[in-house]
C-alpha cells in the first residue's frame, strides 16, 4: 500500500515537471507550489491531475504513461485555465469535473494514435476541450461560469507587451528584460508574477543546464527579432513569448532532438515561423473569441518533428529516439550508445578460420581488390620469417593456409555452392573459372558472404543447407584466379557469384602487435594485421550468460540483501532488475563479451555498484586482452564540475569517464579485475576500483570501491 501510494505522488509531481520536459522531483514540486500563487488554479489544477489519474488507473491504461504524468499534464492545464479564467460558483466544480473527463479521454486517443507515428501529443487536448468550454460559455445558452476580467485575460487574448500588477515594485528595479523573462517563464502556468518565474527558473536550472540555456537563448533571438521587424511594437506578449516562443527553443534544441550545434540553430530559426503562427492563428480564432493557447507550439513541434522523421538519412540532426526526460542525459547517452552498440547496428560476423592469420590484401587493394569489387579481404598464414610457405614453396601443399578449415563467419542459409575447380599449380591462375570453389551464405535479407578459392571436393555444404556460425564449410584452396594458396572472403548485397563488394565491419577479432594481442570490434582490418577469432574462456561464458528467468541473491558484507532476476523486453533487450530497490540495468551478451548498455534507479543499489563493476567483461582470460569501454558521462560524482560540462556538451567535452577489465586466473579461480578513471581536460584520475569472482561457471561475489567506501557482495545459493 505505501509503495502504491508513493508511486501516486510520483504522478502527481510528474504531471507538473512533464510540463517543461521533465521527470524532476525537485523542478515537479516547485511547479506545484507555485501553481498555488493563484490558489483556486493551484488547487483546481492539483484536483484535476488527481482525478484524471484515478480515472486513468480505474480503466487500466499504460502504468508507464500515468507514472510519467503523460495522461495528466492536460488535465493540470485545464484545471489551472479554469481557475484562471472563471470564477468560483456552484456550477464551476461540476463543469471542471466532466470537463476534466473530457480531457482525459482525449489526452488517451491522442497520445495512443500520435504515438503510433512516433508523434506526442503535448498540450493539444487541453486546447481543444477548453476551446469547447469557452465556446459554450460564449453560446445563449447559460452554462453559469462567470469569467473574470483580469491582465492575464486581456494579455493571452490580446497579446499586451506592458507591465503591470502587483509586482511593480519588484519589477522597477529589474531590467525590463529580466522582468520579461521571468513573468513569461510564470505564464506556462497562466501566471503573470516575477517571483513564480524566478522560482521556475530555479527549478529548470536544477532540472537541465541545457533547457535553461535554450530558454536564455529562445527568448533574446525573439525579443531581438521583435527590435528588428517592429512585429509588435509594444513589445512581445509575455505569454507568447514563454509558451509558444521560448518552450519551442527548448524542446526543438534539446528534447525531440539530440543537443547539438545543430539544433541549437534549428530551434533558432523555428523562432519567426512562430511568430507568423502567432499572428496567423491569433486573426483566424478572434472570429471565434478564442485565445490561440500554445497552439503555434503544437503545430510546429509535430509538424517539423514528422518532417524530420521523414529523413531516410538522419546525419548530424539526430532525433532522440530514446527519451530520457533529461536533455543532457539524451546527449551523453546518444553519445556512449554511438560508439559501443555495434550490436544493435550490425550482425556479428566472425572470421572465417581458426588460428592466426594475416591479411594480405585488404579493400581496396593494389592486386585485384580493384573498384566496385575492392572491399573484400584476402586471407593467407604466415611463419616468423613472414613466408607463406615452407621451402621449396614449389606445391600447393607446401603453404601454411593450405587445407586449412575455412568456417561459417555467422549463421545463414547456403546459397551458392561451387566445388568442382581444379587447384592452380603454384604462379598459375584460373581465369576462366575466376573466383574458383566459392560459398555464398544468406545470413540476411541482402547481406551474403562469399568465400572463395576453396580447394576442390573440400566443400561439405550444399545449397539450401543452414549453417551456424563456426560451422565448416570446406578447406582452403589454390583454385580460381589464385596464384598461391589464399582465402578471399567478401561481404555483398545479392547471392551471385561474382556480386560487387560492400563494406561490413568484423564484429569481434583479436589483433597481434609485438606478440600482444588486443580486442577490436566492429572494424575491418587493414592490410598486414595479424588476426584471429578471439579465445573464449568458457568458465566465464557460462558465469555471465543471464538469460531471461535468472534469479539470484546478493548479500552484502553488512547482511543488506537484494533478489535480482532476468527479463526481456518487448524490444527483446535483456535487463537485470533488483526486487528490493526497482533498479533496472540492460545488459548485451554476444558470445564474446558482456557489457551493460544503460541504468535506472537508485544508486545506492547492490545493482548499480555491480553495473559498475562489470561494465564490460572480455570472456577471455589471454594475458594482454584488456576491455576498454567509456561510461555516459552524467555518472561523475563532481557535480558542480559536471553542471559546467551540461552547459558546453553540445559543442565540447572536456570530461571522459573510462573503464578497463581484464581476466586473470587466480588461484583456480578466476578475477575479473576492472578500473575506472575519469579525465578531467587531460588529467587522468582513478575513481573506481572493482573486482568480479568467476568459480565453477558462476559469478560469485564482486568488491567494489568508490568514493573511499568499500562495498562486497556474494551471490546466495539461491542462484538459478
Amino acid at each position: 500500500m505505501k509503495q502504491q501510494i508513493a508511486l501516486f505522488i510520483r504522478s502527481v509531481i510528474n504531471s507538473y515537471s512533464v510540463l517543461f520536459f521533465s521527470q524532476n522531483r525537485v523542478l515537479g514540486i516547485i511547479l506545484l507550489l507555485v501553481s498555488f500563487f493563484n490558489p483556486v488554479a493551484g488547487l483546481a489544477g492539483l484536483a484535476c491531475v488527481v482525478l484524471s489519474l484515478l480515472i486513468a488507473r480505474l480503466l487500466k491504461f499504460s502504468d508507464d504513461n500515468l507514472q510519467m504524468g503523460i495522461y495528466s499534464f492536460n488535465s493540470l492545464l485545464l484545471g489551472i485555465a479554469f481557475g484562471s479564467f472563471y470564477q468560483v460558483n456552484r456550477l464551476f466544480v461540476i463543469w471542471l469535473v466532466f470537463a476534466c473527463i473530457m480531457v482525459v479521454v482525449a489526452a488517451i486517443i491522442f497520445s495512443q494514435r500520435l504515438g503510433k507515428i512516433g508523434l506526442p501529443m503535448l498540450s493539444l487536448p487541453f486546447i481543444l476541450v477548453f476551446w469547447l468550454v469557452l465556446l459554450a460559455t460564449h453560446s445563449i445558452f447559460n452554462t453559469g461560469l462567470q469569467q473574470k476580467n483580469s491582465y492575464l485575460l486581456e494579455e493571452i487574448y490580446n497579446g499586451s507587451g506592458n507591465i503591470a500588477g502587483i509586482e511593480e515594485a519588484l519589477a522597477t528595479h529589474l531590467p525590463k528584460l529580466v522582468g520579461l523573462f521571468f513573468r513569461s517563464l510564470s505564464a506556462v502556468l497562466f501566471q503573470h508574477n516575477i517571483i513564480a518565474g524566478m522560482l521556475i527558473a530555479i527549478g529548470l536550472l536544477i532540472h537541465s543546464r541545457i533547457s535553461f540555456c535554450l530558454l536564455v537563448i529562445g527568448f533574446m533571438v525573439a525579443c531581438g527579432f521583435n527590435y528588428f521587424t517592429n512585429t509588435y511594437p509594444e513589445g512581445i506578449s509575455y505569454y507568447h513569448l514563454g509558451v509558444n516562443v521560448m518552450m519551442t527553443t527548448v524542446a526543438i534544441g534539446s528534447f525531440f532532438t539530440i543537443p547539438s550545434m545543430r539544433s541549437y540553430l534549428l530551434g533558432i530559426l523555428c523562432i519567426p515561423v512562430v511568430f507568423i503562427l502567432i499572428n496567423a492563428f491569433a486573426g483566424f480564432m478572434s472570429v471565434h473569441l478564442l485565445p490561440i493557447f500554445s497552439l503555434p507550439f503544437c503545430v510546429i513541434n509535430i509538424s517539423l518533428l514528422y518532417f524530420l522523421m521523414l529523413r531516410k538519412n538522419p546525419g548530424k540532426l539526430q532525433l532522440a529516439t530514446v527519451q530520457h526526460y533529461s536533455p543532457e542525459r539524451n546527449l551523453y547517452q546518444f553519445l556512449n550508445h554511438q560508439d559501443r552498440l555495434n550490436d544493435l547496428k550490425y550482425l556479428k560476423l566472425n572470421l572465417p578460420f581458426m588460428g592466426f592469420w594475416t591479411v594480405s590484401q585488404g579493400y581496396n587493394g593494389a592486386v585485384t581488390h580493384k573498384g566496385e569489387w575492392g572491399r573484400a579481404l584476402d586471407f593467407v598464414i604466415r611463419d616468423d620469417e613472414h613466408n607463406t610457405y615452407q621451402y621449396p614453396g614449389t606445391l600447393p601443399e607446401h603453404f601454411y593456409c593450405y587445407n586449412k578449415p575455412v568456417l561459417a563467419c555467422g549463421d545463414g542459409l547456403v546459397e551458392q555452392v561451387v566445388n568442382h575447380v581444379e587447384d592452380n599449380a603454384i604462379g598459375h591462375i584460373n581465369l576462366k573459372e575466376n573466383w574458383g570453389n566459392t560459398v555464398v551464405i544468406r545470413h540476411a535479407t541482402g547481406l551474403y558472404s562469399k568465400v572463395s578459392h576453396l580447394k576442390k571436393s573440400s566443400i561439405k555444404v550444399k545449397a539450401g543447407d543452414i549453417v551456424k556460425q563456426g560451422d565448416l564449410l570446406g578447406l582452403c584452396g589454390n583454385s580460381g584466379r589464385s596464384p598461391e594458396p589464399h582465402l578471399h572472403f567478401q561481404l555483398q548485397t545479392t547471392p551471385y557469384i561474382g556480386s560487387k563488394t560492400m563494406a561490413y565491419p568484423l564484429a569481434y577479432y583479436f589483433s597481434r602487435h609485438d606478440n600482444k594481442n588486443s580486442l577490436e570490434s566492429y572494424e575491418i582490418p587493414a592490410e598486414g594485421t595479424l588476426l584471429s577469432n578471439p579465445e573464449i574462456n568458457q568458465s566465464v561464458k557460462k558465469a555471465f550468460n543471464l538469460e531471461p528467468g535468472y534469479t539470484a541473491q546478493l548479500i552484502s558484507e553488512n547482511g543488506r540483501v537484494e533478489n535480482w532476476e532476468v527479463f526481456k523486453d518487448a524490444l527483446g533487450q535483456l535487463y537485470l532488475y533488483s526486487k528490493n530497490t526497482g533498479a533496472v540495468a540492460y545488459f548485451i551478451n554476444n558470445g564474446t563479451l558482456f557489457y551493460f548498455t544503460s541504468y535506472y534507479g537508485d544508486k545506492r543499489s547492490l545493482l548499480y555498484y555491480f553495473y559498475l563493476a562489470a561494465y564490460k567483461v572480455i570472456f577471455s582470460d589471454a594475458e594482454s586482452i584488456v576491455a576498454n569501454d567509456q561510461l555516459p558521462l552524467q555518472l561523475t560524482g563532481r557535480k558542480p564540475l559536471l553542471w559546467l560540462q551540461d552547459l558546453v556538451a553540445p559543442f565540447y567535452r572536456f570530461i571522459h569517464i573510462n573503464y578497463q577489465s581484464n581476466c586473470q586466473l587466480q588461484k583456480n579461480s578466476l578475477i575479473i579485475e576492472a578500473k575506472q578513471y575519469q579525465e578531467i581536460a587531460g588529467k587522468k584520475t582513478q575513481i573506481i576500483e572493482a573486482t568480479v569472482n568467476v568459480d565453477q561457471d558462476s559469478l560469485q561475489a564482486f568488491s567494489i570501491t568508490i568514493n573511499g567506501e568499500n562495498i562486497k557482495a556474494r551471490w546466495g545459493t539461491e542462484n538459478t
